[in-house]
C-alpha cells in the first residue's frame, strides 16, 4: 500500500510541488498556530522549531479526526514546513506595505539567506525527523519605483521576504547558492532523500 501524505500547509506552492511529483496530499493546515518565538533562536533553530510545532498540531488534528470517525490508521507521513528570510535578522511575511518596501530595499544589490525547516512525522508513533535547508539568494540592483510597482501586485503579501522567486520578482534575482525549491519554501529534493533514508519501507509515489 502506498503511504498517504499529509501536508500541514495550505500553501499553493507546496501543494503544486507535491502534485508535480504525482502526490495528491491530504491538507491539514495548522490554522491558528502562533509563529511567535519566545526564545532567542538561530535561523536554523527557528525554522525547525516552527515546522515541528506546526507538524505536531496537524498530527493532533489528524488523529482526533480518525478516532472520532472510528477509522484505522493507514501508513501515513505528515510533512510540515516553515520558511524565513535572513539578513541582519530574521524576516517573515510583510505586515504592511511600508514593511514590505523596507524589506525589498534592504535586500537589493546584495545577498540574503532563505531557510526552510521541515518536520516529517508518522502520526500515532514516535517516529519523526526534523531538518533544514538554506539557500543564499543574490539580488540585482533595482529602483524604488520597481519596488512600488511590485507592491501593487498580489504576489508579495504572503511570502517571507516579501517576494516570490517563481513570480514577477524572479527577474531581479542574479543567482542562487543552493536549492531553488527551498526558496519557494519546500525543499522537495531534500525531503525525498530523508524519506528514502529514514522511511525505506514506504512508498510515496502514486
Amino acid at each position: 500500500m502506498n503511504t498517504q501524505i499529509i501536508l500541514a500547509s495550505s500553501s499553493p506552492r507546496r501543494i503544486e510541488l507535491l502534485k508535480a511529483g504525482g502526490i495528491e496530499p491530504i491538507l491539514i493546515p495548522p490554522s491558528g498556530v502562533s509563529e511567535t518565538l519566545s526564545l532567542p533562536l538561530s535561523m536554523e533553530q527557528a525554522v525547525m522549531y516552527l515546522a515541528l510545532k506546526k507538524g505536531l498540531y496537524s498530527e493532533m488534528q489528524y488523529l482526533s479526526q480518525y478516532e472520532s470517525e472510528g477509522n484505522n490508521l493507514v501508513p501515513t507521513v505528515l510533512i510540515a514546513a516553515d520558511t524565513i528570510v535572513y539578513k541582519n535578522g530574521m524576516i517573515g511575511k510583510p505586515s504592511n506595505r511600508e514593511n514590505a518596501f523596507a524589506t525589498l530595499k534592504l535586500l537589493r544589490n546584495s545577498s540574503h539567506f532563505v531557510a526552510t525547516g521541515v518536520a516529517l512525522i508518522q502520526p500515532g508513533t514516535n517516529k519523526r525527523s526534523v531538518f533544514f535547508d538554506v539557500t543564499e539568494v543574490f539580488f540585482k540592483d533595482y529602483s524604488d519605483e520597481e519596488i512600488d510597482q511590485y507592491l501593487d501586485t498580489e504576489e508579495p503579501w504572503d511570502k517571507a521576504g516579501s517576494y516570490a522567486i517563481q513570480g514577477h520578482w524572479g527577474k531581479h534575482i542574479s543567482h542562487l547558492a543552493g536549492s531553488y525549491d527551498n526558496v519557494i519554501g519546500f525543499p522537495w529534493g531534500l525531503i525525498q532523500s530523508v524519506l528514502k533514508e529514514q522511511w525505506p519501507e514506504i512508498s510515496i509515489t502514486s
